[in-house]
């Protein structure tokens, strides 16, 4: 089973603030959409619809993990100066 990788699915404690800086912070949505594309890119991969290699899916996951890591940073600053 493809686990489902949404940034809404990993962090569930920030859907608000994923809302609300997705429209308010132009660099968030840039990542944020990176994200996603990237997401997207590895279940097709992971589903067969798109073939490629295995050093290509990694990088694909690493590169997701970095977009996560840093809109985790921008949603734990955004969270700290709203509270």
């Amino acid at each position: 089973m493809i686990e489902n990788h949404s940034l809404a699915n990993e962090l569930p404690e920030f859907k608000e603030a994923i809302h609300t800086l997705k429209m308010s912070n132009h660099h968030f949505a840039k990542i944020f959409e990176q994200y996603h594309n990237t997401d997207k890119e590895i279940h097709r991969i992971e589903q067969g619809i798109e073939n490629t290699t295995d050093e290509y899916l990694e990088y694909l996951k690493k590169q997701r993990l970095h977009s996560k890591d840093a809109l985790f940073a921008m949603l734990k600053k955004h969270e700290a100066t709203t509270a």
